[in-house]
């Protein structure tokens, strides 16, 4: 009973992380964002109606660390920093887009 109870606790479930990873208000706003071409913090800040700069930067920094984006710092003043999307990030994109197409067949649905 033990090899079993140890088994299902190390059993990993990849839609449950692809979940978590994506988890916080501002982190798919912040993909589509980047996916229109917009880089730099200040512009997620216009871009995305009414976020926190503190929270903002965390959660950039947790989608930097899960790999779904990189961060280039520019030696320059005032201080540059641009973000872009990884291969994972761009996947990331690919499967919005179809879980956008999803959520348009639910809203066809409440019009019938």
């Amino acid at each position: 009973m033990e090899i079993q109870e140890k088994a299902a606790e190390n059993k990993v479930c990849p839609l449950e992380i692809a979940v978590n990873t994506i988890s916080g208000k501002w982190k798919i706003p912040i993909v589509w964002q980047i996916n229109e071409g917009k880089k730099r913090p200040s512009e997620f800040l216009r871009g995305i109606g009414k976020v926190d700069r503190r929270v903002l930067n965390q959660q950039l920094k947790e989608m930097e660390q899960d790999g779904i984006l990189t961060k280039e710092s520019f030696n320059e003043l005032p201080p540059r920093v641009e973000y872009s999307l990884t291969d994972i990030g761009k996947k990331l994109v690919e499967a919005l887009w179809l879980l956008n197409d999803w959520g348009k067949l639910l809203i066809d649905k409440e019009k019938v």
